[in-house]
């Protein structure tokens, strides 16, 4: 589970890395085509490609709005916040799932606990919109265009876990980042290049697609399967702590005090809106593997 929020909390700082040469569409073809490589074997491998044709729409309606317009959003944040913000306020996305669960199902209403998660979380956007990104426009709407894609994760993952039930969990991985890919091909004759990377932008790509996008998915499914959902769900508010830890550390990114609150209102209010109780009083099943995975890329 380290090594699994270790790869997901490193995606922002490699499309930091990636962002001094290659534009945003590209680093997002890119990442979609490398994890799409890596998963595609393993899914056809397994015979869940054969279930996947059945759902095609459904798959290419969850690449749309979890995959493909999230990384594009937040590759083009990333342009005026700093990685370390940028996972910070993807961690947002489980307050989305929980108010979309909570208005189209009606079981699954917000208790008195959900709903002072969701505030304590608006609490913390507040604070880091406020403090950290208040003073300068351009870093409102990176952090804006962020928020976006958190929305995107939750849409997506509610759809999957409602109209996917019937396909694998590798093979719906495999399929959204393979679909992402060919949507994105008819924009690559005008996102490509005009000079060739450097090596750290070579191996932060490498690193975004095979690791973070292909084996970080393969590792979540293995989890998923050894220790369940319910524990292996708790990477997601594993992973925001290593982008900061990577930002701050590696790419030399400040960090004050009210990003830490931010962060810390953040995290707790995604996981009392996510479980709707007390943590150390969670009795009921955790969200589905298909969330915790989007909220934590």
């Amino acid at each position: 589970m380290g090594a699994l929020a270790a790869l997901w909390g490193a995606s922002y700082m490699f499309i930091e890395i990636a962002l001094d040469d290659l534009g945003d569409v590209f680093i997002v073809f890119a990442r979609t085509l490398l994890g799409a490589l890596v998963l595609a074997p393993l899914a056809f491998s397994r015979g869940a490609f054969t279930p996947a044709r059945a759902n095609v729409r459904w798959l290419a309606f969850v690449a749309a709005v979890q995959i493909v317009v999230p990384f594009i959003l937040i590759t083009t944040g990333q342009n005026y916040v700093t990685s370390s913000m940028a996972g910070i306020l993807i961690a947002s996305a489980p307050i989305y799932t929980s108010i979309i669960t909570a208005v189209t199902v009606r079981s699954e209403r917000l208790g008195g606990v959900g709903l002072v998660g969701i505030g304590i979380g608006i609490v913390g956007v507040a604070l880091l919109f406020g403090v950290d990104l208040g003073g300068d426009s351009e870093a409102v709407l990176g952090g804006l265009a962020l928020l976006l894609a958190g929305l995107g994760y939750a849409i997506g993952a509610i759809v999957a876990k409602r109209k996917l039930k019937e396909v694998p969990p590798i093979g719906v991985a495999a399929s959204i980042m393979s679909l992402s890919a060919l949507m994105l091909l008819p924009a690559l004759p005008w996102t490509l290049p005009s000079e060739a990377p450097g090596l750290d932008t070579v191996g932060a790509m490498l690193a975004l697609g095979a690791g973070g996008t292909g084996i970080a998915f393969f590792v979540f499914y293995i989890l998923n399967a050894e220790i369940g959902p319910s524990r292996a769900s708790v990477v997601a508010y594993i992973a925001p702590v290593f982008s900061v830890f990577y930002g701050v550390t590696l790419l030399g990114e400040d960090f004050s005090l009210s990003t830490a609150a931010g962060l810390i209102l953040i995290l707790t209010g995604s996981w009392l809106a996510a479980d709707g109780r007390l943590p150390w009083r969670r009795t009921a099943p955790q969200a589905p593997p298909e969330a915790a995975a989007a909220t934590a890329r």
